[in-house]
This record gives structure tokens, sequence and C-alpha cells, in this order.
């Protein structure tokens, strides 16, 4: 596989959804996000993930989505999270992004249970089938199943996975992931363990924060994968508290937040993710207020 074979690569932005006030998809402003994005700098986006609150979008919605982020940027800039309770419809979604141009597609396991390996394999397997390249997304904490280095290992063995998105937030995993599978790329999947996952060899990061601060992020993510610590290690340590919030229960509102204080539209989200509460909203305001004024917009 050649770079132009693996759109995963680079700063790949996991996309905030604006919505109206009432609470519709507010599809321009996505366009005219995403576009924003890789002006700034940044490689590509992916549309319908957590961040994107998929999982409370109407069918008809999530295909916009990903019909929108396409039209705006390329079909090669686009992974779409394709995650579903059932395998079948998870295939569908993969089989709507290939329609749509995309080159690639993110996948959770099966996340309505705590799946065996048996079960994931199975889950991974079908959704190959659509023919795109599968990125896995291993995210433990909210999905009570956790893709170990073995387990990835077997579904990059059996061709079902090229990469993995990992968000368990243990950087010691890199290590081993590269050691039983060193033909899958590694792509960092929590905001702030980027730094300490570039050291170790990520070919990738699905980002939260820059839908807030793109250039400081995409600044990161060149100086760390380079080996630049000098100026890598103060720019980190200038946005870890705003990255820390991407691992917490609340990152939606805190990077819509911090969207509307850096001047973009972040905007409300849906229930049942309610507002910060009025601490988080001063601390998320004052961290990237912070942010601002040393220059990091």
């Amino acid at each position: 596989m050649t770079d132009h074979d693996r759109p995963w690569r680079g700063v790949l932005v996991a996309t905030a959804l604006p919505l109206n006030d009432d609470l519709s998809v507010n599809l321009d402003r996505y366009a005219e996000h995403c576009s924003w994005l890789i002006d700034n700098g940044c490689d590509g986006v992916v549309p319908n993930g957590s961040l994107g609150e998929y999982q409370v979008l109407t069918p008809e919605e999530r295909a916009r989505v990903v019909e929108t982020a396409v039209a705006a940027v390329g079909g090669e800039r686009v992974m779409p999270g394709v995650a579903a309770y059932g395998s079948a419809e998870a295939r569908r979604w993969a089989e709507q992004a290939a329609g749509a141009g995309c080159r690639a597609v993110m996948l959770l396991p099966p996340n309505a249970y705590r799946a065996d390996e048996r079960s994931v394999l199975a889950h991974y397997a079908e959704v190959a089938r659509a023919g795109l390249p599968v990125v896995a997304y291993n995210n433990p904490v909210d999905t009570k199943v956790d893709l170990v280095p073995e387990l990835l290992a077997r579904l990059h063995g059996e061709g079902h996975i090229h990469a993995v998105k990992e968000f368990s937030g243990d950087v010691r995993r890199a290590y081993r992931i590269a050691e039983l599978a060193p033909g899958l790329d590694l792509l960092a999947g929590a905001d702030d363990v980027l730094l300490e996952l570039a050291v170790a060899g990520a070919r990738g990061w699905v980002a939260g924060y820059p839908n807030a601060l793109p250039r400081s992020c995409v600044d990161l993510w060149r100086a760390a994968t380079s080996g630049d610590l000098e100026n890598a290690l103060p720019l980190y340590r200038q946005l870890h508290p705003l990255l820390r919030w991407d691992s917490r229960v609340e990152f939606v509102q805190a990077i819509k937040l911090s969207m509307d204080v850096a001047g973009r539209y972040g905007g409300p989200c849906r229930p049942p993710r309610t507002p910060l509460l009025p601490e988080q909203d001063a601390a998320v305001r004052a961290a990237t207020e912070k942010a601002l004024a040393a220059g990091l917009a």
C-alpha cells in the first residue's frame, strides 16, 4: 500500500456537527467547517464519529453528513464512522460511504453488548466485505470491548483491518502492536496522549481539538512525528489543558464550547448530552482563552 492508499495517515479531524438552536443539523455550516479544517492544514475529516453525535442522528441525517463532507473536501479526505449495533447495518453504512466516494471507514467493535473475540472477528469480517479499508476504533472505555494488541494482530492478519484508532490511553500498547502486527498503522485516538503515541510511531491522529484550534494542533503533530521535541513539547504543554477534555465524558460539549470561544460555531448538542456544569464551562473557557492569548488559534 502506498500513502495514497492510506487516507487515514496525518491529522484527521473527528468533526463536531453544527446543530441549529432547534437541534436540526446545519449542513451548510458543516460543509464550511470541513473546508476550513483542510484549509488550516488538516489532512482529512471523520464524520459520524462519537464527536459527530452519530448515535442521535436519523439514518437520513447520517447519510447526508457523509455526502456533505465529500462534496466539501473530496472523498479521499473523508473517513466516516460506520458503527452500528448490527454488523449488517454497519456494512450498509460502509457501502454508503463507498458509494459517496470515500476511501476508508472507521469501525468500532460490536458495542451493544460485551462481545467475545469470535463476535468481534465476525463483525469486522462482515464490514470489510463492503470493499473499503477498515480502520478499527478501540474505545474500551465506552464500548466495554477491548481490542487488545493480540486481537488487533489477528484482525489485521485476517485482512479485516488496516489501521487502529487507539483510545485506550495505554501508550505502552503502541510497542506491543508494532511487534505483533508491524503492518498495522497506529493512529492516536485520544488527544491527550498524542505526543507519546507520535513518538512511539503513530502514523495518524483521529483528533478532536483541531475543531477549535487546527493550526496549532497540526503544528504539534508535525513536530511530534518528525522528532522535533524542542518545539513539540512546549506546544503540547500549552495545549494539554484542552486536549485532556477529549478523554472526558463531556468531550463533545467541551470541544463545541472551545469552538464558540475561538470564534467558530460550536453550538448545542442533542440530548441526552446536557450542557456543561458551570465549573466545567468556566474551566473550558479559561483554558481556551489562555490558548488564544498565547497565539494558538
